[in-house]
């Protein structure tokens, strides 16, 4: 299977604020007024919490459907362990009301072998920065 490739855009749009175009959604990132941000928006490090959450929520919801188990009140709650200028571990928390048990636990392993953004994290990519013209 070849590589494909996402691309998103990020456009400055004064102070510590940024909006980008992802997948033609706009979406803002910014910093607190504290740090000389707007406030207008999640902080980039709240978006990196929200692509974990989301992803793992919807990959969940992928295993269940694929099992034909059905969920009930699914949330996932992220949280991510600063260390200076990085985070240097994330919880995920799962809560449903169901299933439970052993029929949870089989559809987590399941969300861990196709959600895209956790399995990223756990063997990062090589990252690239180049200037354009």
């Amino acid at each position: 299977m070849g590589a494909t490739h996402r691309s998103v855009h990020a456009r400055w749009d004064d102070k510590l604020r940024a909006v980008v175009d992802a997948g033609g959604f706009e979406v803002v990132a910014d910093e607190p007024p504290s740090v000389g941000g707007t406030g207008t928006g999640p902080q980039p490090t709240e978006l990196l919490l929200a692509s974990i959450a989301s992803c793992f929520t919807l990959a969940i919801a992928y295993s269940a459907g694929k099992r034909g188990i059905e969920l009930s009140d699914l949330r996932v709650d992220v949280t991510g362990r600063y260390d200076g200028p990085r985070f240097d571990a994330f919880r995920i928390e799962v809560h449903t009301e169901a299933p439970r048990g052993e029929e949870l636990d089989r559809l987590i392993t399941a969300a861990q072998r196709v959600c895209y953004v956790t399995r990223t994290l756990a063997q990062p990519p090589e990252i690239e920065i180049v200037t354009g013209d």
